[in-house]
Order: structure tokens, then C-alpha cells, then sequence
């Protein structure tokens, strides 16, 4: 046996239904601080929003090989100085024996120090790379991977030579052969640091489009919020309101309620 209800109670019950459907998308707004949280709620946005996360989060991915990037530079730089720290060393005892009677003992130096030139250059690696030992990068700038900058190495130290820059072992029998190591010295020095400007440029480069790459996914991420975040000052003025109405409702379904019975007690 169907149930009837009164006109008002009908209009109040669906009253009910609508605040409470209300209620609970408010209610999924303010949980999860979104407004648009599937395809449903607002088709258009919901696939910018996701187009935009997207290619955030592919920049991100490419600033991480951008950062692997700069500290095997960095360290290819740090390898470079620390040589050029050697070749200071050696051109001190080079200087020296011009003057020293013990010159065997300071050659023996000198010849230790160029072993440890080369040791330094195969020691500047990081990830497996080694920029010293004529390795190459090639970093890519953008998602799709068409934007990329080519980093050569080179040779920085073997056995006899620093950046191509022949270095004979130590032979301070005269002031001749003295000045022809420290010419040399000098030599390597001039080209480890023409190298090092090479390194440098391509690092600053690479760490322009990493602070680039950094603001693009601050703007894509941004974009991409106010697509889909909610107001929660809105929505929390929404849910109050609602839970007013719901009140309201209610307490009008109950006097509609008691009317109804008051009509059924004349009979």
C-alpha cells in the first residue's frame, strides 16, 4: 500500500534531498581541497589541470638530469683547479733548483707530483662521467627532449702530458732545462684554464634553464590550482549555509508532519 504525503511534505523532502547532495559535494570539497576532482565535476578544467600537472611534472624529471648535470661540471672544475694547484707545486720546485745544491732530491719531487696530476684527473668523475678524461654530456632542456646542449670534455692529464700540453719528467741539470719545465708548466696552466672558461659557460648555461625549468613548473603547478582548488573560505560559508537550510528544512518537514496529523485526528 503506497504511501501518500502531503504536497508540503513532498516539497519539503526534495528540498532535503537537494541540501544534502549539496552537503556532501561540499563536504568532498573541503576534504580534499579541490573543487574539480574528476572529469565529472568539470570536464574542461579537470583536462587542462591534468595536461598542465603533466608537463610539470615531465620538466621536473629533466631538471634532475639539468642538476646531475651541473656536478659533473662541478666537479670536473674542482679536478681542474686542484691540478692547477699541483703544477703550482711543481713550478716552486722547478724555481727552487736554480738555486739548490740538492737538485736529485727536489727532481724526485717534481716527478712524484706529475704521477699524482694524472691521478687527479681520473679521480674527477661523478655518476661515471669524467669530464677530464675527454667524456661528453648531453643535456636535455624540455619535455619532448628536442632542446639539448652538448658538454665535451677533454684530456686533461696522462702520462706526459696536462691538457695537451706535453710535461717532461723533471731535468734541472741546467737553468736551460729548468725554464723549459717551468715554460711548460706554464703552458698547461694556460690551457687547463681556457678548458675551465669552457666548462664554466656551459654550466652557467645549464643553470639558467634549470631556474627557467623551475619557474615554468611553479607556473604550470599554479595554473593547474586555480583550475581545480577550492575556495575554502567559500566553501566553508557554503557548508554553514547548507547546514542552516538543512535545519530550516527539517523543522519544516516536522510542522508539515504534525499538520498532516492534525487533519487526520478530525476523522
Amino acid at each position: 500500500m503506497a504511501i501518500a504525503l502531503t504536497s508540503g511534505m513532498r516539497q519539503n523532502l526534495i528540498a532535503l534531498q537537494s541540501v544534502n547532495g549539496l552537503m556532501e559535494t561540499t563536504q568532498n570539497r573541503l576534504s580534499t581541497g579541490k573543487k574539480v576532482n574528476s572529469a565529472l565535476d568539470d570536464p574542461v578544467n579537470f583536462f587542462k589541470a591534468e595536461d598542465h600537472y603533466n608537463r610539470a611534472s615531465d620538466l621536473a624529471a629533466k631538471k634532475d638530469g639539468m642538476n646531475e648535470a651541473m656536478k659533473t661540471i662541478e666537479a670536473a672544475n674542482t679536478g681542474i683547479e686542484k691540478i692547477e694547484d699541483l703544477l703550482a707545486q711543481m713550478k716552486s720546485l722547478a724555481s727552487a733548483a736554480k738555486t739548490s745544491t740538492n737538485k736529485s732530491d727536489l727532481m724526485s719531487q717534481y716527478d712524484r707530483i706529475i704521477s699524482q696530476v694524472a691521478f687527479m684527473a681520473d679521480d674527477s668523475s661523478y655518476g661515471g662521467q669524467n669530464l677530464l678524461n675527454n667524456d661528453s654530456l648531453s643535456v636535455e632542456f624540455n619535455e619532448d627532449g628536442s632542446n639539448t646542449l652538448s658538454v665535451q670534455g677533454f684530456s686533461a692529464a696522462t702520462s706526459g702530458s696536462v691538457a695537451g700540453v706535453t710535461i717532461s719528467a723533471a731535468n734541472f741539470a741546467t737553468n736551460t732545462s729548468i725554464e723549459t719545465a717551468i715554460s711548460q708548466i706554464d703552458a698547461a696552466v694556460t690551457q687547463l684554464r681556457t678548458e675551465a672558461q669552457k666548462l664554466s659557460s656551459s654550466l652557467s648555461t645549464i643553470q639558467i634553464r634549470a631556474d627557467f625549468t623551475t619557474g615554468m613548473e611553479n607556473t604550470l603547478n599554479t595554473g593547474a590550482d586555480n583550475l581545480t582548488l577550492a575556495d575554502m573560505n567559500e566553501e566553508g560559508a557554503n557548508m554553514l549555509m547548507l547546514q542552516t537550510r538543512q535545519n530550516l528544512g527539517t523543522t519544516s518537514l516536522s510542522l508539515a508532519s504534525q499538520a498532516a496529523q492534525a487533519v487526520l485526528q478530525l476523522f
